[in-house]
């Protein structure tokens, strides 16, 4: 008789094969993953570098946009602060090709506006592709939002009082000597989510629109903003795919909610995670919103802060913590694990 494994035999072989390949398989895609990471804060320090370079060339940081003329006639230079620190991450071409006196989906603009950056998005995106705007084209979206306020973004045209506590804002250029909390201590950028869905245009609350009076950061989204859902606002699903923009919904973040609060919204509550904003800055404010730090990556998101040094925050962070973190000057105690 000649000799043979028997199929009970083989059975038992394969079984124990794919036993050994389920226990390899999460230890891959968790290295897999710490490479992502890795590779997401090594973004946020090159912009931390840019923005540092920034302000060593002009004396102050940039701000989120600048606006002036009237509430009826806003006039908007269209250069969010990310396309102001292309110079400083050997991007200068794509800068001198911008027409900033002029709308970015403009012909003339719309080459280089539809460019992908690849330092922009973070590779656990699970949608990097640029959009296919109806009016301005191909534009290229973003993973990394400069901090714009807390649920307080921009008083509006006409008004200089308030400002809002975080680094960037509105016709606002700050210095590094203005983050008397310390830099590393003071949040510059986090992470946000391509094609995010908000409800915007909100205008105004009907709650939050106190600047020394805002909700907890541990409150019932739907309790302190019915707005997220839905009722009088309009809904989009493409917010933050548009780096070469200048408005928070798109380029920023506020520190309203800590990252990854779940908040649904829209109609129906259909949608389980939503920004929510009320009149955006281009056509003319006041601006209030929840533009929530959010990622693909479990359990947190990589943030940046004005020292240039870059961390992964985890979502248990204190809500109290992260809105003290999104101010420079406000002389809180920060403790973060």
């Amino acid at each position: 008789m000649r000799r043979a494994f028997t199929l009970v035999e083989l059975l038992v072989v394969i079984a124990i094969i794919g036993v050994l390949v389920a226990l390899l398989l999460p230890a891959v895609q968790a290295a897999r993953e710490a490479a992502r990471r890795t590779e997401c804060l090594n973004n946020l320090r090159q912009i931390g570098l840019a923005t540092q370079n920034y302000e060593v060339a002009f004396g102050r940081l940039f701000p989120a946009a600048v606006i002036s003329g009237t509430v009826a006639t806003p006039i908007v230079e269209y250069q969010g602060p990310h396309a102001r620190i292309l110079p400083f991450i050997e991007l200068g071409t794509i800068t001198g090709a911008l027409d900033l006196k002029k709308n970015y989906g403009d012909v003339i603009n719309k080459l280089v506006v539809g460019r992908v950056i690849p330092g922009f998005l973070c590779p656990s995106e699970e949608r990097k592709e640029p959009l296919d705007h109806a009016s301005f084209g191909m534009i290229g979206g973003v993973n990394y939002g400069f901090c714009m306020g807390d649920w307080f973004v921009w008083s509006g045209l006409g008004q200089t009082e308030p400002i809002t506590r975080s680094a960037f804002g509105i016709n606002l250029r700050r210095k590094m000597a203005e983050f008397t909390d310390g830099t590393s201590n003071t949040l510059m950028v986090s992470e946000i989510k391509n094609y995010q869905t908000t409800v915007r245009d909100c205008s105004p609350f009907g709650q939050i629109n106190d600047f020394n009076n805002i909700p907890a950061p541990d409150a019932d989204p739907l309790t302190v903003c019915p707005e997220y859902q839905g009722s009088g606002c309009a809904i989009i699903e493409t917010a933050h795919t548009q780096w070469a923009e200048m408005s928070v919904h798109h380029n920023g973040f506020t520190t309203a909610w800590p990252p990854n609060k779940k908040t649904p919204g829209g109609a129906g509550l259909i949608h389980p995670d939503v920004d929510v904003l009320t009149k955006r800055e281009r056509i003319g404010g006041p601006t209030w919103g929840a533009i929530t730090s959010r990622s693909y990556h479990p359990s947190g998101v990589a943030s940046l802060y004005a020292d240039g040094s870059a961390h992964f925050t985890n979502d248990a962070v204190d809500g109290i913590a992260w809105r003290a973190l999104g101010t420079v000057g406000g002389e809180e105690i920060v403790s973060l694990p």
